[in-house]
């Protein structure tokens, strides 16, 4: 039997991999109960804001910054804005009387679920990469629950009680029937470097496509540039003569999905669980000074399985890329079981079981 109201807090942001699995986590949670409200807490960047303000979900922002890697004097800033931050946390949970608290990743979690410790509100956090990041790896001890996207972070908590739920993916994401194998159809490549795009991927893929195109292989392209690269590699693209939809951010991640018989991209944790929900053969490129690789890690669950091909940086080319790819244009089977594969290690029900966990702590 669900709680007659949930009050939810969901703190957390700096990128679109901690908030998506947050929202998903809100759908659920409304799924499930009519009366639920919940309020989003975010730090004050642009991208977290347009993100929140297309769902319809209550959203609070608090000044926070984070202190790792920053220098001293980016540092500094952020150690004189943290009495600030709790401040305005302490604000903003007062004023809003949530029953539970779930940090979703990123630093307005750190203010937002120490306070709900001492303020007696069941508090939990959810883990998307396979190298927790600092804010997660402290609040593990301050949080009721933790739940985690891979096996492998487990080792690098020092502590709190852990629980394996995968990571969950936005409903929109799952739309659509997969394509990959079906004859008679445009092979499509779908280019996704994160919601900040990235630059080496769209370099190489330009030159990629023109490799492809003098061998008479002209695959259909959705590719998401990210704003910083747009009008350039549009123009790579037209000065090269080769065509493709050009994008600085997808919209509709599900249709590019249904739409791709393969994906390049980064390997970061929601982009590494949506191509195993989806069943979504692919070439990962980790980002490669994400803390302690974990990209690499991340993808090592999608290559393990026969799911998916990992470049690293330093040795992508657009050579290389259009090599793998031509193999794979002319091996359709071949792809047709990498999907398969990937399939098997994909978790859909991530958010279920999150939200069974969360019911039962109001209760």
């Amino acid at each position: 039997m669900e709680p007659k109201e949930v009050r939810g807090i969901i703190a957390g942001g700096g990128t679109g991999g901690h908030l998506h699995p947050g929202l998903a986590i809100a759908r659920e949670i409304c799924r499930r109960s009519e009366n639920a409200e919940l309020l989003f807490v975010t730090g004050r960047r642009k991208m977290e804001l347009d993100i929140l303000n297309r769902t319809g979900f209550l959203q609070a922002s608090i000044d926070v910054e984070g202190l790792k890697g920053r220098g001293w004097f980016k540092g500094l800033r952020a150690l004189v804005k943290l009495p600030l931050s709790f401040f305005q946390s302490f604000s903003i949970i007062r004023g809003f009387s949530p029953n539970i608290v779930i940090g979703v990743g990123g630093y307005s979690a750190g203010p937002v679920c120490v306070l709900s410790r001492l303020m007696g509100i069941p508090s939990a956090i959810h883990e998307q990469n396979s190298y927790p990041g600092l804010t997660n790896r402290i609040l593990c001890r301050v949080v009721d629950r933790v739940f985690i996207s891979f096996e492998e972070s487990r080792a690098h908590f020092p502590g709190g009680s852990l629980l394996l739920t995968g990571n969950p993916i936005l409903e929109e994401f799952l739309a659509g029937n997969t394509k990959s194998g079906e004859k008679n159809q445009i092979f499509t490549i779908l280019i996704v470097g994160g919601s900040q795009g990235a630059h080496a991927i769209n370099r190489s893929m330009v030159e990629t496509l023109k490799i492809l195109k003098e061998r008479g292989k002209v695959p259909g392209v959705i590719h998401q540039t990210g704003e910083t690269d747009y009008k350039e590699v549009v123009e790579a693209y037209r000065r090269e003569g080769v065509k493709g939809e050009v994008l600085p951010f997808i919209e509709d991640m599900g249709r590019a999905y249904s739409q791709a018989d393969l994906v390049i991209g980064r390997a970061g944790a929601a982009t590494v669980s949506e191509l195993a929900a989806l069943g979504k053969p692919s070439i990962l490129i980790p980002y490669p000074h994400a803390a302690n690789r974990h990209q690499e890690t991340n993808a090592q669950m999608l290559v393990r399985a026969g799911g998916a091909e990992m470049m690293l940086e330093e040795t992508l080319s657009g050579q290389r890329l259009a090599e793998s790819l031509m193999r794979y244009m002319n091996d359709r089977p071949a792809l047709t079981e990498m999907g398969q594969r990937a399939k098997k290690v994909g978790r859909g029900d991530a958010a279920g079981i999150i939200v069974d966990q969360l019911m039962e702590m109001i209760k």
